[in-house]
Formats: C-alpha cells, structure tokens, sequence
C-alpha cells in the first residue's frame, strides 16, 4: 500500500483491478497518484472520511487508455504543432478517455519532424493539464515507396541511424517509437539502434515477406502498426508480414477498431493468437476526428471524409487514418469483437503502457499509480475522466 497522505477523494463503483473486477470497490486517489485500489469494504480507516469523487455505486472504474498511435483530432494535426494545437488535441482525446499519448507525425521532410520534435519537447516540459504527451512516434519516413497508404511517397527516404542519433542527442527520451519497413535499407541496422535505446521498433507501410519480418524481430522489432493495413497479406504459401506478426510472439499487434480499416471477425483471430498481453488498441486518428464530414490534410495530403471514413482526396482506394476515439474502439472491442472487459482494458492501456516503459506508472488501477482513471456507465459511454487525480471536464 501507497504511503497514507493527509487528503484526497474517493472514488466508488465496480473497480477494474489487475486481479479482476471490484464489484463493491473504492480508489483513493491524492496528490495525483492512487492510493488504495480494492474493496470498499477494507478501505483503511485513514481514508475513510475522504470527500467523495464520484457516489457509491455509480459505474464502472477503469484506468485510463494509452493511445501510441494518433496524428491528431478536433481540426488539428501533429505535424503543424504549436502550444495551442497541442492543447486543442490533448484536451480532445482526454474528453474521449484518452490519458496518455504519443504525438504520431507523417512520413515527411527531415526539417518538419525536426519541428514537430521541438514542439512537443518544449510542450512536455510545462505542465500538461490534459492527455499526457509521453513522447512522439514517428510513422516513418523509413518506409516502403510500395506501401506508402495515406504518407507521401516524396519524403521517403532508407532507415538513417545518423539521424535517430542525432533526434535522440538533442531531446533524449523523446522518440517512443519508431515505425519503418524492416526490408529496406539499413532497417535491420536502425531496429537494433532502436530496441539499444529502448525505443520501440515498428514495422509498417512494408512490403516485407515472412523472413525478412522474422529477420527484423530476430534484431528487435517488437511491434506492428495498423495490423493488416499498408503490409503484405496473409496467403496460405507467402505468409508475409501479416502471417509474420500473427506467428511470432515477440511482435505486438496494433489494431485500429473502428470496423472500416480490419474486420471484427479479424481481429478476433489477431486477439486470440497475440492475446491481450500483446494486442493494442489504437485510434490512428487524424485532424477530422471530432468534427463534421469534409475536406481535410492528413500531413500534407488532401483528405475527403465522408461518414466519418478519411480517404485520400486523390486515391479514394486509401484511406487516411480515421475518425476513431479510443472509447469508440474500447466500446467496439467488446461489442462487436467479443472481448471482454478485461482483454479490451489490457489492449487499451496497459498493453500500450508496456510498449511504452511506463507500465509501473500507468495502464493499470492499484496503489502507487499515477491516478489516471476513467468512469463509465451501463453502457460502456464515458462519464468522467481523471489524468492525475484530477478531474477533467468533458
């Protein structure tokens, strides 16, 4: 147990914990960090007379998601970043159950990146009031001309070790993943750099046979984007990369639940072969998410959406991210996948807080976490959300 502190709130309602769901449960959450996560009925004397968070019996407690995947939302995109965009997106996934994130960029010039690492790094070093920027991911620009989907195919260059280095010398820590097609040039070489530093190694866009997959994870890649989308398919006698990171444990699968981009009845089998200790739920969202059918960028293409699917403006065959919120594909991994509450919960947090580093931290409700916290009701819609115990309007 967390060491009492003198004030705090409680929370009651049925408590999702890493040994099983709290029927008649309690979080003592103070000074941003859990204190007490289990029965109300042994809720320790010390805290008892805390002021209530949120009534007895009033829904369902679960921890906050990690989202690694996501571009942007609410009309803004990460690859045009400035404090009041950061801001704008953040409190946006945070209102739809998002607490931890990572700002994803597009494959795209050297001097744009560049950029977008200044602007998150110079973000995080404030206080951040809503989602929690954990870091950047970089989907690209180290991938296959062949598989660009929504990136654009001028700004692909091979796997650069010199300038991860250099990214990694001037703000250390910040880049949390990296995505890239394990069969290009120098990708072996950039995966081992990678898994050295600590930073997770993902394959995507790729035109990557099975061996060439299982070459990069026998170097470290430990993950995959999008599961299905932007790689080579599943054939019975050329698994490719899709067979690869469904056959090989040591690779996390992302999926994008919206319905659109993979089928449910796919990601059943990627969850029942990857199980939830190494399945992601992700959102891939781009600035559209949030708001109203239209034209909009993704980068620096054109995106048309209409019913709420983004597609390339010049390529309606491709689409551009999505218009998902992690609460959306929370509600649809259960649903309409048929996971239950606590496959779909490990996929939307503490899976990814393990693809992070920051599983000690976050992804998961029991003492000495960081109070990220979410309440739901009967029908799995959000009610109230917390990012170090404190309370975040919707």
């Amino acid at each position: 147990m967390a060491e009492i502190t003198p004030s705090g709130e409680l929370l009651y309602g049925k408590v999702l914990t890493p040994s099983g769901l709290v029927e008649q449960g309690v979080l003592a959450v103070s000074s941003g960090v859990i204190q007490y996560a289990g029965e109300a009925a042994w809720l320790p004397a010390a805290y008892s007379h805390w002021p209530m968070g949120c009534k007895e019996n009033s829904g369902l407690l679960i921890p906050g998601f990690v989202d690694v995947h996501v571009h942007g939302g609410a009309g803004y995109d990460f690859m045009y970043s400035d404090s009041d965009s950061l801001e704008t997106i953040t409190r946006f996934h945070a209102s739809h159950g998002t607490t931890t994130m990572l700002a994803t960029t597009m494959t795209a010039a050297k001097a744009d990146i560049d950029r977008v690492l200044a602007e998150v790094n110079a973000y995080r070093a404030a206080e951040m009031p809503y989602a929690q920027l954990a870091g950047v991911h970089l989907e690209g620009p180290f991938i296959s001309p062949k598989w660009p989907g929504a990136q654009n195919p001028g700004h692909i260059v091979p796997a650069s070790i010199e300038w991860l280095e250099a990214w990694e010398q001037q703000y250390p820590g910040l880049i949390r993943q990296v995505t890239l097609a394990p069969e290009r040039e120098g990708a072996l070489e950039a995966v081992s750099w990678l898994r050295k530093h600590g930073i997770t190694a993902a394959l995507g866009h790729t035109n990557a046979t099975f061996e060439e997959v299982t070459a990069a994870a026998d170097a470290g890649l430990n993950q995959a984007v999008h599961m299905f989308n932007a790689m080579t398919p599943l054939h019975h006698r050329k698994p490719g990369a899709a067979g690869a990171v469904m056959f090989d444990e040591r690779i996390r699968a992302e999926v994008i639940a919206d319905g659109i981009h993979v089928h449910p009845a796919a990601i059943g089998i990627v969850a029942r072969l990857k199980k939830s200790a190494n399945l992601l739920l992700i959102t891939d969202a781009m600035s559209a998410t949030g708001l109203d059918d239209g034209e909009y960028t993704i980068g620096d293409l054109p995106v048309l959406v209409n019913g709420g699917v983004a597609t390339l403006k010049d390529n309606p065959e491709a689409l551009a991210g999505s218009t998902l919120t992690m609460i959306r594909g929370f509600r649809f991994l259960i649903q309409e996948v048929g996971l239950s509450l606590e496959e779909a919960s490990r996929a939307a947090s503490f899976t990814p807080a393990v693809s992070l580093g920051l599983q000690r931290t976050i992804g998961s409700l029991e003492a000495g976490k960081r109070g990220d916290i979410l309440l739901l009701d009967e029908s799995l819609n959000l009610s109230g959300v917390w990012i170090n115990g404190r309370k975040v309007v919707r």
